[in-house]
């Protein structure tokens, strides 16, 4: 990855560590039954996000069969102005140096949204 910046993805439900530097928790909903002092998350970046239609369409079908299209209508809409303002922000947060660890409540984390964004931010960070 260029730029020396460091990406880690914890589940919210795990405890904190040392070494997490900057966590941001990159869910659209607070975590059920989590208090906000577990969590220790520093920042809540829900407009980083896939769209409520999105989720809800990509959630009907529970098959898996419907993954590659949601990774291409995600990666999309991270290109969006609703996602822009978001993302540089996570991206200035990772050109600062130090870890930076997405948080997330999802129980399948490779199936979810979550590599699509920590791969978007790498090749943002790669191209400029």
């Amino acid at each position: 990855m260029g730029s020396g910046s460091d990406i880690r993805v914890r589940r919210v439900y795990d405890p904190p560590e040392e070494d997490d530097g900057t966590r941001v928790l990159v869910d659209r909903l607070w975590p059920r039954g989590i208090s906000k002092e577990h969590a220790a998350v520093d920042l809540w970046a829900k407009d980083v996000t896939p769209s409520k239609e999105l989720r809800t369409w990509y959630h009907e079908d529970r098959s898996g069969a419907r993954h590659a299209e949601f990774v291409d209508r995600y990666r999309t809409e991270l290109g969006d102005p609703a996602h822009t303002e978001a993302v540089e922000q996570l991206l200035a947060l990772l050109r600062g140096g130090g870890a930076v660890t997405l948080v997330t409540a999802v129980k399948d984390v490779p199936a979810s949204h979550v590599p699509v964004l920590v791969g978007h931010l790498e090749r943002a960070l790669d191209h400029r």
